[in-house]
């Protein structure tokens, strides 16, 4: 597989879930730098497609998918995201994106719970470097625990 069809694999698959940029960085042998840089940008692209474009893609999949299904407005999991925005606003999302959250999803909660387009993207990429920064580390010097807990 040519070098930059493995660039594109592996920052497409970060704009999906960052983790998978590591995995894959490492596997295709890229160094710690360009592994990190390839995830943080997969995730950033992501980050500022959903701010920048957000409500145009939500009124459009809305029309094109007529969404009528009601839902529930508090759930355990609901709950426990506002309980992160009330103390901790757009940074605690930001930092729980890249772990626990998707790109995607950090991005849509942080949008929908009114954060400013400047603090999301600020809080995006200095979250989204450390955490690519530290999940490629990861991968690389103690990928045998991911193994162990059965994560990769």
């Amino acid at each position: 597989m040519p070098v930059i069809l493995k660039y594109l694999t592996v920052y497409a698959l970060s704009a999906l879930k960052i983790i998978f940029g590591p995995t894959l960085g490492l596997a295709y042998g890229f160094s710690i730098m360009e592994t990190t840089l390839l995830s943080l940008l997969g995730m950033m692209s992501t980050v500022y497609l959903l701010t920048y474009f957000g409500p145009e893609i939500r009124s459009l999949s809305l029309r094109l998918f007529k969404a009528k299904k009601k839902r529930k407005n508090f759930t355990p999991k609901r709950r426990r995201l506002v309980s992160i925005w009330t103390k901790y606003g757009v940074a605690g999302i930001a930092f729980f994106t890249p772990i626990l959250l998707s790109p995607i999803g950090g991005a849509i909660l942080a949008n929908a719970f009114g954060g400013k387009r400047s603090e999301i993207i600020r809080w995006m990429w200095l979250f989204g470097a450390a955490w690519a920064f530290i999940l490629t580390l990861l991968t690389r010097y103690a990928g045998w625990l991911l193994e162990d807990f059965g994560v990769i």
